[in-house]
């Protein structure tokens, strides 16, 4: 493959300057001694055209050649693999999730919420009380179920069990069936992955083994086939970054458009059609808002993923008009860019967020909904009465779960800190038993009981390695100015800081489910350096290859390993001990 490094798209810059910049400062030349590089070394390596809307690399043609290849066929193939690829990691990706997808036949972990309160919820528009032992019930003859009509108290938004409901509603009241939307979302996941990095790095390669890497991921594996909400609000969070992405090239072509050509059809930057172009109707940023509000209406914290893509998108909008030759490109993004932003996104978030609650407004039965009328007729009406009782029993919904969610100190086994998290520190143990010997899978030749086990781990080698990965990144966005770096920098601190914020709340390490994807961006970042730039020596890139796919056949190797862990196979007890790699995974 050509190009495939990240030092290979030097042009795409997260500050792209005109052609023409002053000297710079002294503390930029200290810089150099960590591999800073001053605005100027972008524009001199890439014209405008390819800095605004950057090509996408091709195989060599001495790949094709030694293949026996005819130059037709490479190009017809080239273009096939631009969406053959990524479908092909992501049959890869479905197999492995929906192998089995009712085992362990059980409401496991935190299932035995969300399965339930999906079930009531698609049936009756709110979520129901259940009783407490209803669970053996449900899992023996879940047709003598019957949902409970006095509401529930839940404490997130009803998103994420739409989804999971719509995938009992279709398989029924079974675990395969509150399993099937989450699995079919995890592959679907995998898919936009393939794309999103193949826009990102310009590359088929790099995008397909972003997109191999989380479909080898364990936690990202038993999240898809567990029905827990976090996984579907990954979702929504990868799907919001991707169409921010293409309005970013859409962006970026439009004013490529505009830009002058001189008389030998190079294009030139123009300062005025940089700060004055209206860039009109953005479609994709209104889908970015709809996913936003998706997100945070499956579960909040989306709320501090929303405000950080906002914020990405519009430093995009800064760097594109800055190439395009605007001299106050700051500027001209307040006057043309941040209103139509902000009413693409947070209006058209909000009013998605309460869409999804429609269910409770059109009842009279959930939970707080007739609190507002309550209110009134007990101390009269007040200020806000003129607004729709609904919503006024909705805000108040909404304080109480907020109120639940900051005091939610109460200690919990698997509870973990968010500074543990990227090195696995506490894994979270969602089934566990110990069948006997000829039981349930267990080797009839066993010395003593089995162990089944379903751990929400993600696979060891491919975080570790995102630790050295997120570095790179973090390195490559400051000294090298390169905006897929900080992109995927903000991908991953967005998902992961917030929680930082709180030290005493009970949490856990499957939260991370949601920046997943961006890790495995940052680990292909970095074996794409691995790999080296185009132009480097055969040697050199041999070398790196070799390297790089050592590291992935290791990770691959490691999700392998782990497999009976991730699918709750009964394996004997020396081998699950052989697998408990850290104390604190037990």
């Amino acid at each position: 493959m050509t190009s495939t490094a990240p030092e290979a798209l030097e042009g795409q810059r997260a500050v792209e300057e005109p052609s023409s910049v002053s000297t710079p400062p002294a503390w930029q030349h200290r810089l150099r001694r960590f591999g800073y590089a001053p605005p100027a070394g972008g524009a001199a390596r890439a014209g405008l055209r390819e800095r605004l809307v950057p090509s996408y690399t091709r195989p060599s043609e001495r790949l094709w050649s030694l293949l026996g290849v005819s130059p037709l066929l490479a190009e017809r193939l080239w273009r096939l693999s631009a969406w053959g690829g990524p479908l092909l990691v992501a049959l890869f990706a479905g197999v492995l999730r929906f192998w089995n997808l009712g085992k362990p036949h059980a409401v496991i972990f935190d299932e035995t919420y969300y399965a339930k309160d999906s079930w009531a919820l698609v049936n009756q528009g709110y979520e129901g009380a259940w009783p407490k032992d209803i669970d053996k019930t449900i899992l023996s003859d879940p047709s003598s179920v019957v949902v409970p009509t006095d509401p529930g108290y839940v404490v997130h938004p009803p998103m994420g069990k739409w989804v999971i409901g719509l995938g009992e509603k279709i398989f029924d009241f079974t675990p395969f069936g509150w399993r099937f939307m989450v699995a079919l979302l995890g592959t679907l996941s995998v898919l936009m992955l393939c794309r999103i990095g193949r826009r990102l790095f310009r590359s088929t390669f790099l995008g397909c083994l972003a997109g191999t890497l989380l479909a080898v991921d364990g936690l990202h594996f038993v999240m898809s086939r567990t029905a827990l909400l976090d996984q579907v609000l990954m979702f929504f969070v990868l799907g919001s970054f991707g169409c921010l992405l293409i309005d970013r090239d859409w962006a970026r072509r439009r004013l490529a458009a505009a830009l002058p050509e001189d008389e030998e059809g190079v294009l030139r930057p123009d300062a005025e059609v940089a700060e004055t172009l209206r860039l009109g109707w953005r479609p994709w940023r209104l889908a970015a808002g709809v996913m936003l509000g998706l997100a945070f209406a499956t579960k909040w914290n989306g709320l501090y993923i929303m405000a950080a893509f906002g914020l990405l998108a519009v430093l995009w909008d800064v760097g594109a008009r800055r190439t395009a030759g605007a001299v106050r490109p700051h500027a001209a993004v307040a006057r043309r860019d941040l209103l139509p932003a902000f009413v693409s996104v947070v209006p058209v978030a909000m009013l998605t967020y309460l869409a999804t609650w429609t269910g409770w407004i059109s009842t009279d039965k959930g939970y707080f909904r007739n609190w507002a009328a309550e209110q009134d007729k007990a101390y009269g009406s007040g200020f806000w009465s003129w607004l729709p009782d609904w919503l006024r029993s909705l805000w108040h919904y909404e304080t109480e779960v907020y109120q639940f969610h900051v005091h939610l100190t109460s200690h919990h086994t698997y509870q973990s800190n968010p500074w543990s998290w990227i090195v696995l520190g506490r894994p979270v143990s969602y089934f566990y038993e110990s069948p006997a010997p000829g039981e349930a899978g267990c080797p009839t030749t066993a010395t003593e009981k089995c162990a089944q086990e379903v751990l929400a781990l993600g696979t060891p080698l491919l975080w570790w390695a995102a630790c050295f990965a997120i570095l790179y990144v973090l390195w490559r966005w400051f000294f090298r100015r390169d905006w897929r770096a900080g992109a995927i920098a903000c991908g991953i601190a967005a998902g992961w800081v917030p929680w930082f914020l709180y030290q005493e709340r009970t949490i856990f390490l499957f939260y991370a489910v949601v920046f997943v994807p961006f890790l495995c961006l940052a680990v292909t970042m970095m074996i794409g350096a691995m790999i080296g730039p185009a132009g480097s020596s055969e040697r050199r890139r041999t070398f790196g290859a070799v390297g790089a796919g050592v590291l992935v056949l290791l990770i691959v190797w490691n999700f392998i390993y782990f497999w009976p862990l991730y699918t709750g196979t009964a394996i004997p007890m020396d081998q699950w001990r052989n697998r408990m790699w850290l104390d604190t995974w037990i």
